[in-house]
């Protein structure tokens, strides 16, 4: 099946491109934004060598719909989606952080955890906690926006010192993060899922509005665990069944990889490929409750080429 490994375009006035580890960003005149949402697959900050096919019009997808679900808490960058893979925005100046919240013990937090700590970003972690039990209540942990590897847990208190974000404006990004996660938390809540964890980023237009910006509650930037088997599974003291990359990552680890130098990615094979999709496939059937309808993929270049052609005329 054919994937979006990469695309190369040339749109009316455009004035930049921009290639991420999954998207293609290009910048045109008037302030105005297209991203377009490739099939690579990237984890500990690397790109995996194959794409999964379908992936970007999944994720693509899940963030549109997700962007309109909560236009009416936080402004966001959003305008129109031509085609499956891409968005069309309103271009700002991201902040140089993320914000990340968790509601629950797992992943990097609980990877932290186990190595003693009990605080992470300036947030403390009670003591007494296993593996993907709820916080008392949902911690903000930020991380900085590496332009190149990791990016860097950071506290509150050091974002503003270091004039990363100015108070006033860290305060409204906060209230943004707690108002998204407790929609994103319904949202899933309503599909049988558990939020339990995502990252939010934003940015300023050009006339000093702060808007949501990127994807949100994608499986790319979520973690979620199904409802039904989360206390059995937690009373058991077993791994929770969940929708989100951590499959991917830990499927990396048991196969010598976690981004690390001189540490070589692992072969992926085809039934490994086909099981991504199979996931991401699920998940977006689960959060959004519809049936996934695969886009056409004989020409998928031509087909964004095409739709965003005629949009942008």
């Amino acid at each position: 099946m054919n994937t979006l490994l990469k695309i190369d375009l040339s749109l009316p006035g455009q004035e930049s491109k921009y290639t991420g580890k999954v998207r293609e960003v290009y910048r045109l005149k008037d302030h105005v934004l297209v991203m377009i949402a490739t099939d690579r697959i990237s984890a500990f900050d690397v790109v995996l060598p194959r794409g999964i096919p379908h992936k970007g019009q999944i994720l693509n997808q899940i963030a549109t719909h997700m962007l309109a679900a909560t236009a009416d808490l936080v402004p966001n960058w959003l305008e129109a989606s031509p085609d499956p893979n891409v968005s069309i925005g309103v271009e700002c100046t991201p902040f140089k952080i993320e914000m990340v919240i968790r509601g629950y013990l797992t992943g990097h937090a609980a990877r932290e955890y186990k190595a003693g700590k009990r605080s992470l970003c300036g947030v403390s972690m009670p003591e007494g906690m296993k593996e993907n039990d709820p916080f008392p209540a949902p911690i903000i942990t930020p991380a900085t926006k590496a332009e190149e590897g990791h990016d860097e847990d950071i506290s509150r208190e050091d974002i503003i010192r270091q004039g990363l974000v100015s108070e006033e404006d860290y305060s409204q990004l906060e209230h943004y993060t707690r108002q998204l996660f407790e929609r994103g938390t319904a949202l899933a809540a309503k599909q049988g899922l558990i939020l339990v964890d995502t990252k939010y980023e934003f940015g300023k237009n050009k006339d000093g509005k702060i808007l949501l910006i990127d994807e949100i509650h994608t499986p790319d930037s979520s973690r979620y665990f199904y409802q039904d088997t989360y206390d059995a599974l937690q009373a058991q003291g077993l791994p929770q069944k969940q929708l989100s990359k951590e499959f991917v990552r830990q499927w990396l680890i048991e196969n010598g990889f976690q981004g690390l130098e001189g540490q070589q990615l692992p072969t992926m094979d085809d039934a490994f490929v086909t099981s991504v999709t199979q996931r991401y496939t699920e998940l977006y059937e689960k959060i959004i409750g519809k049936p996934f309808v695969p886009a056409e993929t004989q020409a998928i270049e031509q087909r964004i080429e095409a739709a965003l052609l005629e949009y942008l005329q």
